[in-house]
């Protein structure tokens, strides 16, 4: 079991949240070996990609990554977080860094889940385009250029598994929840719990840090009056680790959170038209 980086540790310093995510209580401190990220030049594009016992993946995903996304022409960070792993999944990160600086290892102290590493993430970033996936190479890297080349015309775009590599009742199950929310939210977005996407920076700020976020990102920014694009991408089966969800621990989990965003959009303000009225001109007092 490799241990977690003690705070004040050679090549370690703590990250203070920016707003608007002063809320969140997830402790964490990156490893940030090398030069200091203030002296490095800013990326457009900052990939999110959260990490649990991932160990055999890593090396493969990052390959993967930079590949895809080489040969597009603008500088980006890939930040990839390890959620308190207990494998070698984080010495497989430093290795990752060690062969390309792009890389940004950041390790959670304690296991805090899937939302809470991309929320790590999100406030870690600095890119102006952001793409999140999962870390067991089961969303294909190779898809992320035709999301990020949508956002041209939306604010956020999101994959939709068009041949899913997963059980028979797990792709029930997604079907029943995908009922749920249209009867319960009135929204009928096709996959929300696929993690491959791609959005603007804007997005951030119509964003809630509770555990769950990341099946609720496209209603939460559609409702914020942000564009949303679904486009189908690949699925592949899991070559390496094991699966963090099955079917019976999601659906308590998936009710909760569903009863919370319905609660929410009840009660939340609405988008309310503003005027100003501008100061008369000096010259004419």
């Amino acid at each position: 079991m490799n241990q977690a980086p003690a705070r004040g540790e050679s090549g370690t310093r703590p990250v203070e949240p920016r707003a608007p995510f002063g809320r969140r209580r997830v402790g964490f401190t990156p490893n940030y070996p090398g030069p200091s990220l203030q002296n490095s030049p800013r990326p457009e594009l900052s990939v999110i990609v959260p990490l649990r016992n991932e160990a055999a993946n890593v090396l493969p995903l990052v390959q993967q990554v930079l590949k895809a996304l080489g040969e597009l022409p603008r500088p980006m960070e890939l930040i990839l977080v390890d959620d308190a792993s207990t494998d070698n999944t984080w010495d497989q990160l430093l290795e990752a860094q060690r062969q390309d600086r792009r890389v940004r290892p950041l390790r959670h102290l304690r296991h805090s889940g899937q939302s809470a590493a991309l929320w790590t993430g999100f406030e870690t970033c600095r890119g102006d385009v952001i793409a999140t996936l999962d870390g067991d190479l089961q969303n294909d890297p190779a898809d992320l250029p035709r999301l990020i080349a949508e956002l041209a015309t939306c604010d956020l775009v999101c994959g939709v598994r068009g041949r899913r590599m997963d059980s028979l009742l797990r792709r029930i199950s997604s079907a029943v929840a995908r009922g749920a929310r249209k009867i319960v939210l009135g929204t009928n977005f096709r996959d929300i719990g696929c993690n491959l996407r791609a959005f603007k920076r804007p997005v951030l700020q119509t964003l809630l840090p509770f555990n769950g976020l990341h099946r609720f990102m496209p209603v939460l920014v559609q409702d914020a009056g942000g564009a949303v694009r679904e486009m189908t991408v690949s699925h592949h089966p899991r070559a390496a680790g094991r699966s963090k969800y099955g079917v019976w621990n999601r659906m308590g989990r998936g009710i909760l959170d569903l009863s919370m965003i319905a609660w929410y959009r009840k009660r939340q303000l609405p988008i309310v038209p503003v005027v100003e009225h501008a100061a008369p001109d000096a010259t004419q007092t």
